[in-house]
């Protein structure tokens, strides 16, 4: 009987990296993972999380737009044996090759309840700013999957919280922040574990 191996999980960041850590170490601390961070891509040398993966022990590799867009990424991709690709924190599009490569198993997370506010520009203090000039009285999260447009994939889970009046836009992050360590981890857990569809 073939011993079960934890699916090989990359994670894609152009940040401080603090959801990749934190998913990193999610599925470290269980007794039997589903899946495993075998490997951080990053767009930024200089990016907070490629010295956080080095505190991790997890390879870090960093590329420019011509190696994402003219196909040496997905190469890395395919040598590293990848099945599933994550998304924390990724500023730029993800190409159509690596989209029909990876069906159904390349998922981000947007700091707001899309439909609103997402789309090129909408990342970080951005979104959480114009929820705050919207009026909202409710923003939250959204884990979606990818496809080739910019926030538009398939919705998989939404979490909310109320923006009281108020309230400002560093109030209103300090409110989603913890919505995504909580939630992301354990979404992607039940996507490799087959338990959402």
């Amino acid at each position: 009987m073939k011993e079960f191996q934890p699916r090989r999980i990359a994670i894609f960041a152009s940040g401080s990296g603090t959801n990749a850590e934190n998913i990193v170490r999610y599925f470290r601390s269980q007794s039997e993972p589903l899946g495993q961070v075998v490997m951080i891509l990053c767009n930024h040398p200089q990016a907070g999380v490629v010295q956080r993966a080095e505190r991790l022990g997890v390879p870090c590799h960093c590329f420019n737009r011509e190696e994402l867009y003219g196909g040496q990424v997905l190469t890395l991709l395919n040598k590293e044996c990848i099945d599933f690709i994550v998304l924390a924190g990724f500023l730029l599009r993800i190409p159509e090759s690596m989209v029909m490569a990876y069906p159904r198993a390349i998922v981000n997370i947007h700091p707001a309840l899309l439909p609103k506010h997402g789309g090129k520009g909408m990342y970080g203090d951005h979104v959480h700013q114009a929820v705050i000039a919207d009026g909202d009285k409710e923003t939250g999260i959204t884990i979606h999957y990818v496809n080739g447009e910019l926030d538009k994939g398939s919705i998989i889970f939404q979490k909310s919280c109320p923006v009281l009046p108020g309230e400002d836009y560093h109030q209103v992050a300090a409110k989603v922040h913890p919505l995504e360590y909580e939630y992301y981890p354990k979404v992607i857990e039940s996507l490799l574990g087959g338990v959402i569809e």
